[in-house]
């Protein structure tokens, strides 16, 4: 397979493949624009670099790069359920793996182009035996990046079947910052939010900035707009912009939880925090047959004073 990919795909200079000491296949970009690297499991981006810049996402160097494993860190792929996996009008099951099965199934590359000196590249999962087991066998999910000195990244999911299905999606990216302590989040407020680390309270931020002073998870609803997160010690300005997308998910473990994750470290909370596109709980996507939904983000890194 690595072979077909590089017969198929490379571009001398630009777009490489390779395969690491487990057997999991990666391609590595390097342009002028940006350097980044993506595994074919979960169509999993782990690294993007815009040229003069520090790396924009954050990377457990505890992670785990093995068959079937999720990777901490960089942009995992969520669907088709976010957290724990619930019952719907269409489907009474509760099983599966948190986080659904796409950030640890191997995706196929259909695509890979330049244009402009930015790589583009797109990524396809379909139905496979994991899938299957779970009661999805209608689906095709299409993943189109383009690497540039500005990052686009563009979801879609398409209903194959003959009847309608409810899915969560969500780009659950790792942003990379000086200390999570220090980071101002805007683009919030006024905004409803559940309070997962208050029994799911609903609550609303009135604040315009968001500063992190413990273990935070809130997936904001009903939310639309841009975020920003200004990060005074790397002197930079992340700015993610989304389309088609409801809910951003704001989450950083902390030292307690931190602790408990065996593939994140003690102290890796203060070097990073997410800011996720997504669709969750009640800005679930109802599909129908025969239709598709796409959701996308765009991500540029600023430098400040």
């Amino acid at each position: 397979m690595l072979q077909e990919y590089i017969d198929k795909f490379a571009i001398p200079g630009k777009l490489s493949f390779a395969e690491n000491e487990f057997g999991l296949i990666y391609a590595t970009i390097t342009t002028d624009p940006c350097n980044a690297k993506i595994f074919l499991q979960g169509a999993h981006l782990t690294e993007w670099c815009p040229s003069g810049s520090e790396p924009v996402f954050f990377l457990s160097d505890k992670s785990l790069f093995e068959p079937g494993k999720a990777i901490r860190g960089g942009v995992p792929i969520i669907f088709p359920w976010f957290g724990s996996r619930t019952a719907n009008q269409y489907s009474t099951r509760t099983d599966g793996p948190s986080h659904g099965f796409a950030r640890t199934s191997t995706w196929q590359i259909s695509e890979a182009t330049i244009s402009d000196g930015k790589v583009n590249m797109t990524l396809t999962l379909e139905p496979n035996e994991a899938s299957r087991a779970l009661g999805f066998d209608n689906f095709v999910l299409k993943y189109k990046i383009v690497f540039g000195k500005n990052l686009a990244l563009r979801l879609t999911v398409e209903n194959t079947s003959s009847e309608p299905f409810i899915f969560e999606e969500a780009l659950h990216s790792y942003f990379s910052v000086g200390d999570a302590r220090q980071i101002s989040i805007y683009g919030l407020v006024n905004t409803d939010f559940l309070d997962k680390t208050d029994e799911f309270k609903h609550k609303t931020q009135t604040e315009n900035i968001l500063a992190l002073t413990g273990e935070t998870d809130r997936p904001y609803i009903n939310s639309k707009s841009t975020v920003y997160i200004q990060d005074p010690l790397k002197k930079r300005r992340l700015v993610i912009s989304k389309e088609n997308s409801a809910t951003t998910v704001v989450w950083n473990p902390w030292d307690e939880l931190s602790a408990k994750l065996a593939d994140l470290g003690d102290d890796a909370w203060q070097q990073m925090v997410c800011v996720e596109t997504a669709n969750a709980l009640v800005n679930a996507i109802e599909l129908s047959p025969g239709k598709s939904h796409t959701m996308s983000a765009q991500i540029a890194s600023n430098k400040t004073a």
